[in-house]
């Protein structure tokens, strides 16, 4: 069967400007932030980087996999609402797993091309804390006798029970078929590591991420939504899970899985943000207005679940070949790091140039809030660009039960 190439271009699609929260620990000053406050804060901050008003917005685009709180429901509606946008422009809320962040700025580019809005609003936001104790089997009542069966949300939804294995488990099918050590594993994370310390030494991390205070979003009629760090904590303006972590650290951490490749610290961190981005008709801006990147294309393609990590591979391909282009036109690759192995198993099969990949750091060291990471990996993808004066960049993501997807933006002063 011919592969299937679900992907296309976009004409006269920007990305105008976008802004993030600093990706927190799990359990840290983030734990008591819904989805929906962050969300807030990260579209504020686009919003006001673009320097185009909220009333502006004719579409709002979310997403967010894990319910946060009971309201999770109107997150799409309340993170339009209290950024300022007006009450007459829908929102909605879309999920394609990791690849969330991704799908929401290919959404907003094909509301733009086909003439729903000429500006859009898009924000991916999660809190990986705030995932729930769970039960799906009690609405009927507690039968006598029989387990009370509550389980972690969280954990639970790293298994894939089609073919019966967890994340985790895919990345280690990928060592075996790509040949991957332990040690080439943890010289991956590593190198991620020190990458995204010298990137937030330098001012790179920074330049994406707009500070967290306590914190009103008032809405006139309405009532008001807050942002309350831990007592103590006045305001949180960088990542936290970047740290120094040299290789023989690295490699003294116990696998997951006896004789595996994958530990606690070469997987990606669990953390907590939200990051958002103003999607715009070039011809609905003016000749002065900044322009972040262009959307050129957008692919999404299907592997097998049980080796789900290798998604990136065909879904890069596609969005190339889509846009007539080669890896040689591309001067930066963000791939998302769900695990170390995962990350190296793409690198091999795309025979990729790892100067060009992941040169801020990945989700090894700063993390990989679910819905918020695609829409990071394209941000950072397209500063870098722009500090580097280059043309081309890809950003892709593997997804659980067997997907990858792609974007290609361009630099408009390349």
């Amino acid at each position: 069967m011919k592969p299937i190439r679900y992907s296309a271009t976009f004409d006269d699609v920007w990305l105008v400007e976008g802004a993030r929260t600093p990706f927190v620990d799990y359990c840290g000053a983030f734990a008591d932030l819904t989805p929906t406050d962050m969300g807030i804060k990260a579209a504020r901050g686009a919003l006001e980087r673009a320097g185009i008003p909220a009333t502006e917005v004719q579409s709002v685009i979310t997403a967010n996999m894990a319910p946060g709180d009971f309201h999770a429901y109107m997150l799409p509606r309340h993170v339009g609402l209290y950024a300022g946008v007006p009450v007459e422009v829908p929102a909605m809320n879309v999920q394609r797993i990791c690849g969330s962040g991704f799908e929401i700025i290919r959404q907003a580019g094909d509301d733009i091309s086909r003439g729903y809005a000429e500006v859009v609003l898009a924000c991916g936001s999660e809190s990986m804390t705030r995932n729930p104790i769970a039960a799906f089997g009690h609405r009927t009542g507690f039968k006598l006798g029989a387990p009370v069966e509550f389980k972690d949300y969280l954990w639970e939804a790293l298994d894939d029970p089609a073919p019966d294995v967890s994340m985790i488990q895919t990345a280690e099918n990928l060592a075996r078929k790509y040949g991957i050590t332990r040690a080439e594993v943890d010289e991956f994370a590593a190198m991620s590591f020190e990458r995204a310390v010298a990137a937030q030494e330098a001012g790179r991390l920074a330049e994406e991420i707009v500070p967290v205070v306590n914190e009103t979003f008032e809405l006139e009629g309405y009532n008001p939504r807050r942002i309350r760090l831990p007592r103590k904590v006045e305001e949180v303006s960088a990542d936290t899970h970047p740290r120094p972590s040299p290789l023989e650290a690295l490699a003294r951490l116990r696998s997951v899985y006896p004789d595996g490749v994958q530990t606690a610290g070469n997987s990606s961190a669990l953390v907590d943000g939200a990051a958002a981005t103003v999607i715009a008709k070039g011809s609905a801006l003016s000749s002065s207005q900044p322009r972040l990147a262009r959307l050129v294309a957008a692919a999404v393609a299907g592997v097998p679940p049980e080796i789900m990590g290798i998604g990136p591979a065909p879904a890069i391909r596609a969005v190339l070949e889509r846009a007539g282009l080669t890896l040689d036109d591309i001067a930066i690759v963000e791939i998302n790091e769900a695990q170390g192995a995962q990350i190296v198993a793409c690198e091999r099969e795309l025979e990729l140039d790892r100067s060009k990949l992941n040169v801020n750091g990945g989700a090894i060291a700063l993390g990989h809030p679910l819905a918020a990471t695609g829409m990071r990996l394209t941000l950072s993808a397209a500063r870098e660009l722009r500090r580097r004066g280059a043309r081309y960049a890809v950003a892709s993501a593997c997804i659980g039960g067997g997907q990858g997807m792609a974007l290609l933006i361009e630099n408009p002063n390349a």
